[in-house]
């Protein structure tokens, strides 16, 4: 690795300890060790305010029409101290990285100007509770189709009002798809919403509008006016003061820019709207997500004006979408956009005034001569396709639109964050523009998401895939090229496709900046929500091995020597079976309040269990009396150092939920799997901080064997060797490399089965002693590690290694200057093999359980 700068390359300032650098591709910390980032969004649940699911219709336009509602609570609930169990949890799942979802709305919901302070001094407070866990954070603005008043989340809906649009009618209209309306607003049946339908909404007339408004409303729409300025300048405007806002009171906070908050993300998932469609009368050829009516640009146009319209129809398959027949739409008159009784005069309720020109009651595209609302003909099939100022080029919207806005949000930000990391995202698999050195400033990272598409729109782990990514990017000339049958050619080529951010990176940006996936995950509603025991009479219920295979393949591809930084989507803290994120049907919290299991006796502190875990339910706590002298914290093991803030939490507060219990009783293993699915996917082995260069890792979730690669040179060695030449540490404080031994793979016997026999033929002088982690360090190539947490077999090539709760420590020599690179490898196994413990084992172990022993009452 280069040397870590001693001054900032955007202030030129002295850099603090703390601050955390992008360098050679990776990111490294004040002592030039690699860090690898991962972690998860917190949270789905902060699309909407608290109790505000997208299902749920009752005041869902009355509400916000009045100045909307506050988002306090979301996403975590400071005041029942559930808030420390849930970081607790993260952080014992190896997390170290988050990605803080928070919408427009939530910030700037009551009007134009109109901030929400009290939300964002919450926010504060939720992200100085991230700091006490050791949390890295960046700031996500996220919205889904622009706003939940057309099909998603993000921005208040006064910018849909702004934009000439009446949101009222979108479902008449199929402007969008609305949860709540489905399938009409006097018979909804939210429940029947058709996974991931929502995402075609960015196909409709609402989001198509509203993006190519909020990125190129100066070039394409002129007559969009309000309160002298373009409705572009406008829209753009009051995004970046919200966010900025936020900044501002993170910032004056004084103890989190940097220390914990390390970057931004721009607006996430950003759209084209119809920026860029060559032809209105066709549907994009690249538009390959098709499901339910599939409108064209211009009959999207015209149902917005009530036209009655036939639209084809798509049903998507294990082959992907199948036009199966058509389907007339008949929005019987009523328009999408506002009429000019709404704003009399030109004036808004909201306070703003509209432009001469633009009269409301008619389409503004058709104002903009595109169409002819009279015929329904198209008039100007390719007017988005060319920037009006150049109309013999191509529109490049990442080039031409989105890069000028990126630009201008990070000059804001900057100002008032002058070290964050930039995080980059463009539009979903598309690669970002070329962006200039003096925009990065050598603080940046490249932020794309990926899914499996096949397994997230058929909700079923199949036995064959696409190269989806390939395609896109033109490496086959047929889907059949792009087929991969059978598990391990699926595995490779995610593998493969994930291979390709590194690239887009290092020709858009450089060598220098590393790579975040920030939104990688898997459905858990597989099959017809088996594993919820709603199929075949129950017989699969608690059974995630699909949802875990899909998981694992995908989360494995970013290992290997991608080695790329994750935030897995998603972890809600209210998520439930019936409902799962409580987000148009959306499914992919890691963690359920469904998922948690009852203890079989008749437990005191079950009645917490529920309301400890969860924002939803109000608290039902026991009352234990905090500090070292309660019964319960005097039984409590010596604390596993990468758990040691759940137990200052437990110390300090004067509830004890049962979740929380499993870990002051000692058992980590139970706490980090109740109400999480598929664990053994997520909470994986990987280097935290590395010495050196990491060149591989693997890490097989069926034997639980771990291996890594590191190659070290003379210059990697932080001002000295890490060890003399007889083996011993020079001087105490020598920085090992870091790796998160997980006890969900890796758990001892004792923490298993704590009222069984103690493991046998272990080494003595490697068992723990009493303390919960092994301290002594070996000087050997290979050696059994016992503690109370793990039970490990340890093999390195170079150097020696201790294990410390979750962390094992690896010592090995640099390279003295002058000499070539060395290789070093590691490999970690479970002593007494993979853990093996079916469903039924768990349901007898929880309903012999005795917390107030910390140990099965059945022997």
């Amino acid at each position: 690795m280069p040397p870590v700068p001693t001054h900032s390359p955007t202030t030129g300032a002295p850099v603090p300890p703390h601050l955390i650098h992008t360098l050679s591709g990776h990111f490294l910390d004040s002592h030039g060790r690699v860090l690898l980032l991962r972690g998860i969004n917190l949270s789905g649940g902060a699309k909407a305010p608290p109790d505000r699911p997208s299902w749920k219709r009752d005041g869902f336009f009355d509400l916000a029409e009045e100045g909307g509602e506050n988002f306090l609570g979301r996403p975590l609930d400071l005041e029942d101290g559930s808030a420390d169990v849930h970081l607790a949890r993260l952080r014992g799942w190896g997390f170290t990285l988050l990605r803080y979802v928070v919408t427009w709305e939530a910030l700037e919901h009551a009007g134009p100007g109109k901030y929400d302070y009290e939300f964002m001094d919450y926010t504060v407070r939720v992200l100085r509770k991230c700091k006490e866990y050791g949390f890295k954070v960046y700031m996500d603005p996220h919205q889904d189709i622009w706003s939940r008043f057309s099909g998603g989340s993000g921005a208040p809906i006064w910018t849909l009002h702004a934009c000439g649009l009446q949101p009222r009618h979108f479902t008449a209209t199929h402007a969008t798809l609305l949860h709540c309306e489905h399938p009409t607003p006097k018979e909804a049946d939210p429940q029947s919403f058709p996974a991931m339908i929502w995402s075609t909404d960015y196909q409709r007339l609402a989001a198509q509008h509203l993006f190519a408004l909020f990125f190129a409303g100066r070039d394409f729409a002129p007559k969009c006016v309000l309160d002298g300025v373009n409705i572009q300048d406008w829209l753009q405007r009051h995004f970046v003061d919200a966010v900025c806002k936020l900044a501002e009171r993170i910032r004056d906070a004084g103890d989190l820019l940097d220390e914990c908050v390390i970057g931004w993300d721009p607006i996430n998932e950003p759209s084209e709207g119809f920026i860029g469609h060559a032809d209105l009368r066709e549907v994009p050829k690249e538009q390959t997500l098709r499901k339910g009516t599939c409108p064209t640009g211009i009959q999207s146009l015209r149902l917005g004006m009530g036209d009655r319209v036939e639209l084809d129809y798509y049903e998507f398959g294990s082959m992907g979408p199948r036009r199966t027949g058509t389907v007339t739409v008949d929005p019987k008159g009523r328009t999408a956009w506002l009429s000019e009784d709404d704003e009399p005069g030109g004036v808004s309720t909201w306070g703003w005034t509209r432009g001469e020109e633009w009269k409301l009651g008619i389409c503004p595209w058709a104002l903009h001569g595109v169409w002819d609302p009279s015929s329904g003909l198209c008039l100007r099939p390719d007017y988005f396709a060319h920037p009006r100022d150049r109309p013999d080029k191509d529109v490049v919207f990442v080039r031409d639109y989105w890069l000028p806005h990126w630009q201008e949000y990070v000059r804001r930000i900057r100002a008032i964050h002058p070290e964050a990391i930039m995080f980059i995202q463009p539009p979903v698999f598309v690669r970002p523009p070329v962006i200039p050195a003096e925009d990065l400033k050598g603080r940046a990272c490249y932020s794309p998401h990926y899914y499996d598409g096949l397994t997230l729109m058929t909700r079923h782990w199949n036995w064959y895939n696409a190269d989806a990514l390939g395609l896109l990017r033109g490496k086959y000339t047929s889907m059949l090229q792009a087929l991969k049958v059978g598990e391990s050619m699926i595995r490779r080529s995610l593998r493969e496709q994930l291979a390709m951010f590194r690239e887009d990176c290092r020709l858009t940006m450089g060598d220098q900046y590393p790579v975040v996936i920030g939104e990688i995950g898997t459905p858990f509603d597989m099959d017809g929500r088996r594993a919820y025991g709603y199929t075949d009479g129950g017989k699969y219920k608690g059974d995630f091995s699909a949802q875990q295979r899909a998981l694992d393949a995908s989360l494995s591809a970013t290992d290997g020597a991608n080695l790329h930084g994750y935030t897995v989507w998603t972890y809600v803290t209210d998520h439930s079976h019936e409902w799962g994120d409580g987000w148009n049907m959306e499914d992919l919290s890691l963690y359920s309040v469904d998922d948690l299991r009852p203890t079989g006796r008749d437990n005191p502190y079950a009645s917490g269990l529920a309301s400890a875990s969860s924002s939803v339910t109000s608290l039902s706590p026991v009352q234990v009396q905090p500090g070292p002298t309660s019964p319960l914290l005097a039984r409590q093991l010596p604390p596993d150092p990468s758990m040691s803030a759940l137990s200052l939490a437990l110390h300090n507060s004067p509830y004890l939920s049962l979740p929380a219990m499993d870990y002051a009783t000692g058992n980590l293993y139970r706490f980090l799997t109740n109400g999480a699915r598929a664990p053994r996917a997520f909470a994986r082995p990987y280097p935290t901080a590395t010495v050196g260069r990491p060149t591989e890792i693997e890490f097989d979730i069926a034997s639980a064997d771990f291996r890594m690669t590191v190659v070290v040179r003379p210059e990697d060695a932080p001002g000295k060797p890490l060890l003399t030449e007889d083996g011993d540490d020079e001087e105490d404080g020598a920085l090992p490399t870091e790796v998160y031994i997980p006890v969900v793979h890796y758990a001892s016997e004792a923490l298993l089965r704590r009222g069984d026999k103690k493991p046998k033929n272990v080494p003595p002088k490697l068992r723990s002693r009493s303390s919960f982690f092994t301290r002594s360090r070996l000087n050997a190539s290979s050696a059994t590690l016992v503690s109370a947490l793990v039970d490990v077999d340890v093999q390195v090539s170079e150097g020696k290694f201790e294990i410390d709760g979750q962390t094992l420590k690896w010592w090995y020599p640099v390279p003295p200057p002058g000499s070539d690179e060395v290789t070093y490898t590691l490999r970690v196994r479970r002593r007494l093999g993979p853990i093996k413990m079916t469903r039924e084992e768990e349901a007898y172990w929880d309903k012999c359980w005795d917390p107030d022993q910390g140990a099965c009452a059945v022997s």
